[in-house]
């Protein structure tokens, strides 16, 4: 071990101290740099179509992933950066930002191209280890190695400084979801068309569609105008031959991988920490009055800090704001042309879904900055408090626009949707961003690295519980959809429709044959498709966690003195 610290010494905290001279503005952009990298994890929703077609390509096949089971990659990917951010904190503090950030790229970058070996084998496993286990580890360590880093370099400047930092990370998907759009693209070959539904000869079997050619049966499925609109070079709809294209998702994760090293490993090298006792020329620390009552100028130490009621309602204040957000940016493509695609089917196209997915990674990206840097003149609470007002309202308004297209297809409903989801997707970002300030003031600047990284087990928990609830609540109102459906359905007209009789539901169900979608297109004149109101249970659930968090943040009040760090650790 000795050893091998000894060879990597250049990595280690000593070895990059800056000289007096340094340009602190240096430091920010290697932060940035890294968090775009990593900030792709939002646009993680691009590959759920993918992931969710490996085997159909053109709609889902049997034998594919289910959406439930892709979405959870994400949520592992989250519940890791959670625990490795908390564990390492301390190791941050020891080693420093440089080491860490290099460990960080050979996770992410490793956990991209373990996951392509995962979907080329068809191997779920592969792709929760690589990109959900390792990929999540080198989130953890890539998000937290900037931000104790630029608090000392800026202790004039708390808030924008971690803005500045955590800015990337929001707008990583900003990069990354047209990026790997045009990969999957690049990459996407077409599955084997066999001719329209009525020209070929169907049968079903155990729930799966099967031709019957001359050569025997072939697996196919069956693909609607819309899902054939959206391969590479759009089809027809009709029947098309399961296993025979590629999605691309395997040779876009290897890519990204790749490149997503590189480009960490260069700005883990441009890390500096500040010399010892550091100040900005001509900057002193503000003296303690009325006005700066939540500042505190002691610090706690990073075991300390658990023992306080303080840190636990912080904890609640930013596991229900991230909860509140992290399950819809998970799902957002999806969502977006769920709720507006069979209503608005000339708005709410495929491009129109990705787009609404890169302009939630812009207002996320600049709501980190201008939240965090808010902050900085109207307090950390007090940003909190607009928060859980504010997104409590915009969260009551989703159901209300869901619910008035279904009955009135207006591009108005569309409109508000899209405002209240991107003013909630700023206040979402600048949660992360102005927490790391919110805890220097609580607690000091000594540990608040460690801290922080303790503190994004909240992190952790709400990348869990926000999409478990939505598809939950998802998946739920499908399953009431489906039988409402199915029961305002002639029998007859079914069972010529799916080659098997309604009690053979559960099959159909399973094996992806039937779906809102195809039962719509045989419904009675007149019946209301439910796809629209899917989501409003989740987000009446979503609009409850921030009232709690409300009185989370309502009741934060300054350390008392029997924690700060001279009297529990007298020797530091």
């Amino acid at each position: 071990m000795n050893l091998i610290r000894t060879l990597l010494s250049f990595l280690m905290k000593d070895k990059i101290i800056a000289s007096p001279n340094f340009n602190r503005w240096l430091v920010p952009p290697a932060s940035i740099a890294i968090h775009l990298c990593i900030g792709s994890v939002y646009a993680w929703s691009i590959f759920n179509p993918a992931l969710t077609t490996e085997f159909g390509v053109v709609t889902s096949a049997a034998e594919d992933w289910s959406l439930s089971s892709v979405v959870w990659i994400f949520s592992v990917a989250i519940v890791f950066l959670g625990l490795s951010a908390a564990i390492a904190g301390k190791w941050l503090e020891e080693v420093g930002p440089r080491c860490v950030g290099v460990t960080a790229a050979f996770l992410w970058g490793g956990g991209f191209i373990i996951g392509s070996v995962g979907i080329s084998t068809h191997q779920l496993w592969l792709v929760y280890l690589g990109y959900g286990v390792l990929g999540g580890c080198g989130l953890g360590l890539g998000y937290v190695s900037p931000v104790s880093t630029l608090l000392r370099w800026f202790p004039d400047k708390r808030g924008m400084a971690t803005g500045m930092a955590i800015m990337g990370f929001g707008g990583g998907a900003m990069i990354g979801a047209p990026l790997k759009s045009f990969l999957l693209e690049k990459f996407a070959i077409a599955p084997t068309y066999l001719g329209p539904e009525s020209a070929v000869n169907l049968i079903t079997e155990g729930g799966k569609r099967f031709a019957e050619m001359t050569s025997g049966k072939l697996e196919v499925v069956i693909a609607s105008a819309s899902e054939a609109a959206k391969l590479p070079t759009p089809g027809e709809a009709g029947v098309y031959v399961v296993g025979t294209g590629d999605t691309g998702a395997s040779s876009v994760f290897l890519t990204l991988g790749i490149v997503y090293f590189i480009i960490m490993i260069i700005a883990a090298f441009a890390y500096r920490v500040p010399p010892k006792d550091w100040k900005p020329e001509g900057w002193t620390p503000p003296a303690k009055d009325a006005a700066n009552t939540m500042i505190s100028h002691n610090n706690v130490h990073i075991d300390q800090a658990l023992k306080t009621p303080q840190f636990w309602l912080l904890w609640v204040v930013l596991c229900f704001n991230v909860t509140a957000g992290i399950g819809v940016i998970g799902i957002a493509k999806t969502m977006m042309t769920e709720i507006f695609g069979s209503t608005l089917p000339t708005v709410a196209t495929a491009t129109f879904a990705g787009t609404y997915v890169l302009m939630i990674s812009v207002f996320n990206m600049c709501g980190r900055f201008f939240w965090a840097s808010t902050s900085d003149f109207i307090g950390r609470k007090n940003t909190y408090h607009c928060f859980f007002v504010l997104g409590t309202l915009l969260y009551l308004s989703i159901p209300y626009a869901a619910s008035a297209v279904s009955a009135d297809p207006s591009v108005t409903w569309l409109v508000m949707f899209y405002a209240a989801t991107m003013i909630i997707f700023t206040m979402y970002g600048g949660g992360f961003a102005t927490i790391p300030a919110y805890l220097a003031d609580i607690f000091g600047t000594l540990h608040v690295g460690g801290i922080h990284g303790r503190l994004l087990t909240a992190w952790a928990t709400a990348g869990v519980l926000g999409p478990f609830v939505i598809t939950y609540l998802r998946n739920l109102s499908v399953e009431n959809a489906i039988t409402d459906l199915v029961n305002k359905i002639d029998p007859a007209a079914f069972e010529q429709k799916f080659n098997a009789s309604v009690s053979q539901l559960n099959e159909l169900i399973a094996a992806k044959s039937v779906t809102v979608a195809k039962l719509m297109e045989i419904a009675p004149a007149g019946t209301i498709d439910p796809t629209s109101s899917l989501y409003n249970t989740t987000m009446y659930v979503m609009a409850g966690l921030l009232v709690v968090g409300f009185f989370a943040n309502l009741m934060v009040r300054p350390v008392k003195e029997k924690h700060h760090v001279e009297n529990t650790h007298p020797n530091l």
